[in-house]
């Protein structure tokens, strides 16, 4: 498969460990260029380092406009363009919802919501006059059955993005833009850490595949949904939870 993506811009947000670093890893290892975005510079510089040539690191918050703008500019800079997005980044907190206070309801979803809407407005203007490209969002399986051991915010925006991710995949579909949502459940990554012991054991008597997702189980399914082979594919959901949900 080396050599699928290549002459394609990927920018990846959130890409600077754990699922995002391993999708932008597997665009590159692919043939394409790729942004590896992170709201923490040491470490979009240190994955996109790892990463090696064809990978470039942009800081930036997903939540805020100028950031964002900020970060395209630079990239279609380096790169001449953006062909696909990968709405990554965001953040998981675990807390009841009489504990859950306004801020921390504000900030989760800022990130996990506002985020992937600022960015994929931002990549239009890049994407439609070329008429095609692919938006590929990062949900989660708690967006579908309403919680998972998580907190209600990250429920709620995970629940958005599907919601965004059926809006503008009709919206854009004229312009030969598709736009899909991957659903991961708990994978073996640093956010997955947050559950340990017997919880953690728990869930996995649950799983069918007895096992959690690993971070190239959800690339695989990314890569998928950005490749040729997805071109008729929009508005969809590919869920990757061993099982644990089958719909």
């Amino acid at each position: 498969m080396t050599g699928d993506f290549e002459g394609r811009v990927a920018v990846v947000t959130g890409a600077a460990r754990g699922i995002g670093y391993e999708i932008a890893r597997q665009f590159a290892a692919r043939g394409a260029s790729v942004a590896v975005v992170d709201v923490s510079e040491p470490g979009a510089v240190g994955a996109a380092d790892a990463i090696g040539a064809g990978a470039m690191a942009v800081a930036c918050d997903v939540s805020d406009s100028a950031s964002v703008e900020s970060m395209l500019a630079s990239v279609v800079s380096r790169f001449g363009g953006v062909d696909i997005l990968v709405n990554n980044a965001g953040i998981c907190e675990r807390v009841g919802v009489e504990d859950l206070t306004e801020k921390q309801w504000d900030r989760l979803l800022a990130v996990n919501l506002k985020g992937p809407f600022l960015v994929s407005k931002a990549v239009l203007r890049h994407m439609k006059p070329r008429g095609q490209g692919r938006i590929i969002n990062i949900s989660s399986i708690a967006g579908k059955i309403g919680g998972l051991m998580v907190g209600l915010h990250y429920t709620a925006s995970k629940g958005g993005v599907l919601a965004l991710t059926r809006g503008l995949a009709r919206e854009l579909a004229p312009f030969g833009i598709t736009v899909n949502s991957v659903c991961p459940a708990m994978a073996d990554t640093d956010m997955g850490g947050l559950f340990q012991g017997d919880e953690k054991q728990r869930y996995l008597a649950g799983v069918p595949l007895r096992r959690l997702a690993t971070a190239g189980d959800v690339a695989g399914a990314v890569i998928y949904l950005a490749s040729d082979a997805a071109s008729y594919v929009t508005g969809e959901v590919i869920d990757v939870n061993g099982g644990v949900v089958m719909d």
